[in-house]
């Protein structure tokens, strides 16, 4: 990874600021960049990976591929995103032992069709994991997310527990609480990664989003990230850019999270929200909550770093 990030790293500076990121190139940059803070130098990462105008696509249904689709196709569709010969990592939530109807983890036919997507669009791998609180052969299993990869039959598609040799220690160069931390090196290593949150309340951070979702590919001890969490979150989020966001809200827990396990806390909305920009999904996912953005720590120091857009009215939102 080092070899690797160091010869991307001759070309960085002018990939990092004005070319478009592939998620190996933000890595490389990363590395880089931090390279010269510690040499003395004063590199900034780009501030924002996005569009200037920053675009949901939303929607809403009982068929969760069908709306899985209409929201992705919203933004252009998966070819957009992925192209051939790809390898893509898709991170739902799989945290916990718990069924779908409970809206604890990412419904399995979200997962199933974002992977199938990325199938069609030519991606030579597809990689479906997350480090887990529960017992991850107990989660991939209620969860229906082992059954949904594994049911498509496909060998590109693949749904595997973590390793935990595979973390590796990556500087955060914007990071301010925390500056540097150990990430799963498949993330690292692929060429996209489509992060698909669920929408649910959490005791820690009020709600956890996509950005918090995001704690599904870090290593280390978990207690550490909890302290200033906020910032933490917002940090991660300045390294581990993903290409695509799906929120899923099909079932959003309003309480007793994030392990839940009362069905009278689940507010089934049948909806997806997909986009680019983590702090303009968030925002408008907390919403869902009948919350705004400001309202949640992590999104507004994710904002204050300038990683996207808090304000809905700066946001364009198309869908059902």
């Amino acid at each position: 990874m080092g070899a690797d990030a160091t010869k991307k790293g001759q070309k960085g500076p002018d990939i990092c600021l004005h070319g478009r990121l592939t998620r190996r190139d933000f890595v490389a940059c990363g590395a880089v960049l931090s390279a010269a803070t510690l040499a003395g130098g004063l590199v900034a990462l780009p501030r924002r990976a996005h569009a200037a105008v920053p675009f949901l696509s939303t929607a809403t249904g009982t068929n969760y591929k069908n709306i899985v689709i209409d929201a992705v196709d919203g933004l252009g569709g998966m070819k957009i995103f992925v192209t051939s010969g790809d390898v893509v990592v898709v991170k739902p939530n799989i945290g916990w032992n718990s069924t779908p109807e409970l809206g604890g983890n990412t419904h399995p036919d979200v997962v199933r069709t974002l992977v199938e997507l990325c199938l069609d669009a030519g991606a030579s791998k597809v990689k479906v994991f997350d480090r887990t609180c529960h017992d991850a052969r107990k989660t991939y299993d209620s969860s229906g997310i082992q059954a949904a990869v594994e049911g498509l039959g496909d060998s590109r598609a693949t749904i595997s527990f973590i390793d935990d040799r595979k973390f590796v220690s990556m500087p955060i160069p914007m990071g301010t609480a925390l500056t540097e931390w150990e990430f799963y090196k498949d993330v690292l290593d692929a060429d996209r990664l489509i992060n698909v949150p669920v929408a649910k309340n959490h005791g820690s951070t009020t709600l956890t989003l996509s950005m918090k979702n995001l704690m599904g590919v870090i290593g280390g001890n978990r207690g550490q990230i909890h302290w200033n969490i906020d910032q933490k979150l917002a940090d991660i989020s300045s390294l581990i850019k993903p290409n695509l966001i799906v929120l899923d809200a099909t079932r959003v827990m309003l309480k007793g999270g994030p392990s839940g396990g009362d069905i009278k806390n689940v507010s089934v909305q049948n909806h997806v929200v997909a986009g680019t920009d983590p702090v303009a999904v968030d925002s408008y996912g907390a919403t869902l909550f009948g919350m705004k953005g400001t309202d949640i720590g992590h999104i507004r120091a994710a904002h204050d770093m300038g990683l996207g857009e808090i304000d809905l009215a700066k946001i364009t939102v198309k869908g059902t």
